[in-house]
């Protein structure tokens, strides 16, 4: 461990979901080793610039490089990251060395107005920083108006509550982690939505060479979890899915078992790829691979190609 006097320090985010994270961490790694977690808060870029759309900041791993950074030079010992924010290339010194029991994957639809996302009258606002969501819902409803809704979780939600939009669209893992399942109108179908790649799966990451904190966090490990989110990176992977990009995939775990399923599709809605796929639980990331090769030989890598252009990149 970094300091030598037997502390672990786990460095997170600021925002309330992230400190409930690393919160939830701390006290399952006090519970089991006896020992003293410390948390170090630490902003990121993706924390910092908040006036501008996710697709457009660009870069890879956004809301982690700040915190990998504070690992590399052994500020911290240990961090903990929502899944999705997490890029599929690590520094080579660091590594993810559990991935958590996954809460709910599924996106959830919050409205002051409408019980249901079918039921949104014409022309209705949906605020949403995703792009994996804006494809997915304007292929079903191109007449919405899809706006970009940056910030936290309350700050996004008090945006809807303000009427500046008539809907919002967020993760349910978060809504639950923070006890607000109570303002979820309805959790949508993965038909409607299907999730981003290792959504409502936590991350731990360590440096590669820190024996003693593997030790006291590798229990936090779930098999079924990281087979599944193993297989949606390797898809990710495969597609150079970095900066924004409307891609999503969500695995399951069926004892040796992985079941696969991936979307590929233009920002505007206006063609979607979904595939899906089985493989042993041996070689996960190969099961993504096979999906993503699969999407490209029908038209994905065209449609990546328009996505980085209008991106700029």
């Amino acid at each position: 461990m970094g300091s030598g006097d037997g502390v672990i320090r786990l460095g997170s985010r600021g925002s309330k979901l992230a400190l409930w994270q690393a919160e939830f961490v701390r006290s399952e790694v006090e519970r089991r080793t006896g020992g003293t977690v410390e948390i170090v808060r630490i902003k990121t870029t993706g924390d910092m610039i908040l006036n501008v759309p996710l697709a457009r900041v660009g870069g890879k791993g956004l809301f982690v490089k700040e915190i990998e950074e504070a690992l590399l030079a052994g500020a911290i010992d240990l961090a903990v990251h929502s899944m999705k924010d997490v890029p599929t290339d690590l520094p080579a010194a660091l590594e993810i060395v559990a991935i958590t029991k996954r809460e709910d994957p599924r996106d959830a639809f919050l409205s002051d107005k409408v019980k249901r996302f079918e039921d949104l009258p014409a022309g209705a606002k949906v605020g949403t920083s995703s792009l994996r969501r804006q494809t997915q819902l304007l292929s079903r409803r191109p007449d919405l108006v899809v706006v970009d809704n940056r910030g936290n979780l309350d700050t996004r939600i008090r945006k809807m509550e303000e009427g500046k939009f008539d809907a919002i669209i967020l993760a349910a893992a978060g809504l639950r982690r923070l006890g607000w399942e109570g303002k979820i109108a309805q959790i949508l179908p993965t038909e409607v939505s299907l999730p981003a790649i290792g959504q409502g799966a936590l991350g731990i990451e360590i440096r590669r060479d820190d024996a003693e904190t593997r030790e006291a966090v590798l229990f936090l490990n779930d098999r079924d979890t990281a087979f599944a989110v193993r297989a949606e990176r390797g898809f990710l992977k495969r597609l150079e899915g970095g900066c924004q990009v409307p891609i999503a995939a969500y695995g399951k775990t069926d004892g040796e078992a992985v079941f696969l399923e991936g979307m590929v599709g233009r920002r505007d809605g206006s063609e979607i790829l979904r595939g899906s796929a089985r493989g042993r639980v041996a070689d996960p990331g190969a099961l993504g691979i096979g999906l993503a090769e699969q999407l490209l030989a029908r038209g994905a890598k065209q449609i990546l190609d328009e996505v980085y252009r209008a991106a700029g990149k």
